[in-house]
């Protein structure tokens, strides 16, 4: 294993033990920094107002009419200095933080598996102070969004497909319709000089979300089914999610720094593939880092109706290493 040991820790934290509340918001359904305790570091997050759309397959005809709830969705991709304040406190089996005193949910994680260290750099020389982190696998976006939650006492996850359609949708942008003003918006393979680029340096879309059909390709929730909208349920699908059975493929929204133009738009999606995986020379393969996958990375969401405890455990999917 190139002297990396291949290491799972538990970290024991308590679970919730009482309903959370129903209401989730700081003050009123607005944007709002969500303060990282123990840091100078916080999450800038943008309000989503719910509603019923029209999701839509890139690659077939196919239509379904979806319902989402209101959410507040990450004006930007999660960054570098966000995502090692994460894999930095976890290593250092930072297990005694106190619940957040103004969050509506205590300590919401009952166990955190240590990161692996990566084997070389998985910004690969492409730039970290500013920039999106990336290669991480999907279990380790999600254990980012469980661990926000321990630090904050606020329920955080990743969002849902439709959830990341329906902003998507919901902000398109001055430049729909007209190509030569993609530029302003979105970082592609014709302008991305050959890697991503810091958050922020592109313009918002109507909802005030930056990147989100450019830049990096992002994680969501669901597990990657190919007929997703023959899948849904009832003549107008609630709030569908698909929870994650198998380790592949799981799915992934956008497109990214290495795709064309026409490639990045609301409704595309794409499979993990294990093969994002090639370059690790550990044995078993790592939980937490694709090699061959520098065009990946999330951004989260917070739902404005907070689920129940039960519901919240539903997300903390396991790593599924046997499968």
């Amino acid at each position: 294993m190139k002297g990396i040991t291949f290491l799972i820790i538990i970290l024991s934290l308590p679970w919730i033990d009482h309903t959370l509340e129903t209401d989730q918001a700081p003050q009123d359904f607005a944007p709002f920094s969500q303060e990282i305790p123990g840091s100078d570091l916080s999450i800038d997050m943008m309000p989503v107002p719910g509603g019923t759309f029209t999701m839509e397959s890139a690659e077939t005809p196919s239509k379904r009419d979806v319902l989402v709830d209101d959410f507040w969705m990450g004006t930007y991709e999660i960054t570098w200095q966000q995502y090692d304040l994460f894999t930095k406190e976890v290593v250092s089996r930072l297990s005694d933080y106190a619940p957040h005193p103004d969050g509506d949910v205590q300590i919401s994680a009952d166990a955190i598996a240590l990161p692996t260290p990566p084997y070389v750099d998985m910004s690969f020389g492409m730039g970290r102070d500013g920039y999106p982190a990336i290669n991480m696998t999907h279990y380790a976006a999600v254990m980012f969004t469980k661990w926000l939650t321990a630090k904050t006492g606020v329920f955080y996850r990743l969002p849902t497909e439709a959830e990341w359609e329906f902003a998507c949708r919901s902000g398109a942008s001055d430049e729909a319709g007209e190509p030569d003003r993609l530029d302003e918006y979105e970082w592609h393979q014709g302008n991305s000089g050959g890697s991503y680029n810091k958050i922020g340096t592109r313009k918002p879309n109507s909802i005030g979300l930056n990147d989100m059909k450019g830049n990096v390709a992002e994680w969501t929730t669901d597990q990657y089914l190919e007929d997703y909208l023959e899948q849904l349920e009832g003549e107008v699908a609630d709030n569908p999610w698909f929870k994650p059975t198998a380790l592949y493929p799981r799915a992934v929204r956008g497109g990214s720094w290495r795709d064309e133009p026409e490639e990045i738009g609301c409704t595309q999606r794409r499979g993990s593939r294990e093969n994002w995986k090639m370059l690790d020379p550990q044995f078993p393969k790592s939980l937490w880092w694709h090699t061959s996958a520098p065009f990946l990375g999330f951004r989260i969401v917070r739902p404005v109706a907070a689920p129940s405890a039960e519901a919240i455990e539903e997300y903390w999917i396991g790593p599924m290493e046997d499968l």
